[in-house]
């Protein structure tokens, strides 16, 4: 019973893709901008391959342009503007983000993102609505090509690691891990560096964050 209710979902460029943002700004003169972050959600309980195509492959470096996504989790798709360029600026791109089950080679499901690079942020009201409007109303059909794979060290650029702050940040939490509880009784350590069950919590969730920052520097 359970293959029947699920076999008319897995009909070919029917299954809804869910990803998040669906459209991408850069912005010139903010390089933070440049790379950002594509998120595919996967809540079906079965394993999801996905696949990176765009418009313009040359003028983006994709990281993991394809990949897999395991049943109701999530993966991170990063994206970066690597031709930024006065020329470039008002161009629509898309990307095209198709998904499969991992067992057959037809697309389930597609979902189109609109990329588009500006020269600022600090464009008068009237001017970024119009763009707005004109980035909604580029409907035409495109050709998309697969995209290059990204591979470490070779198109990413070099990392500077990570700050002193979020270092300093990380032995702090790890310190107070490492300190005793309340109400432990044999301890060598002065009461007032005793912290709370809710203090750990905060520290530990602090440090997974570090963590997390680290990771992707």
């Amino acid at each position: 019973m359970q293959q029947q209710r699920r076999q008319p979902e897995l009909v070919e460029g029917n299954l809804p893709v869910f990803v998040f943002p669906t459209e991408l700004i850069f912005y010139a003169d903010d390089q933070s901008t440049h790379k950002q972050v594509l998120t595919l959600y996967n809540p079906y309980e079965f394993a999801l391959k996905f696949k990176v195509l765009c418009t313009t492959p040359n003028k983006y470096a994709v990281v993991d342009a394809t990949g897999a996504v395991k049943p109701q989790c999530c993966v991170d798709i990063v994206i970066r503007h690597r031709d930024v360029r006065a020329t470039h600026y008002g161009a629509i791109d898309k990307f095209r983000l198709q998904v499969s089950e991992q067992s057959q080679r037809k697309a389930l499901g597609r979902k189109e993102i609109i990329a588009t690079l500006l020269p600022s942020a600090k464009e008068p009201p009237q001017q970024k609505e119009e763009e707005e409007k004109r980035i909604k109303e580029h409907l035409s059909e495109s050709v998309f090509f697969e995209q290059t794979l990204c591979q470490p060290g070779k198109n990413r650029p070099a990392s500077s690691g990570p700050s002193l702050l979020t270092v300093f940040l990380g032995i702090v939490c790890i310190a107070a891990l490492m300190l005793p509880t309340l109400g432990e009784m044999e301890s060598l350590v002065p009461l007032y560096l005793h912290l709370s069950v809710n203090q750990k919590l905060v520290a530990a969730y602090v440090l997974g964050l570090i963590t997390m920052v680290i990771l992707k520097t």
